[in-house]
């Protein structure tokens, strides 16, 4: 289980090609937008493919958790 945070927007509708993770976008009080990715990658292949999207969107990826097994 992971958490991805980067800064920017991302639709829900990535979903399927990040690897299913849940899709969360909140804005800070100061007005930016973050989106939180959460969700089971099987391993780091999936991993990386998930920041190669990110980074093929120009999305600064803020933070990357590891939350444990599932």
């Amino acid at each position: 289980m992971y958490s991805i945070a980067v800064r920017g927007r991302l639709g829900e509708e990535w979903c399927d090609r990040l690897g299913g993770m849940t899709i969360t976008v909140f804005v800070t009080e100061g007005g930016e937008s973050l989106t939180t990715l959460v969700g089971v990658l099987l391993d780091q292949a999936a991993l990386s493919g998930v920041l190669d999207t990110l980074y093929g969107l120009h999305l600064p990826v803020i933070s990357v958790q590891r939350l444990g097994d599932s």
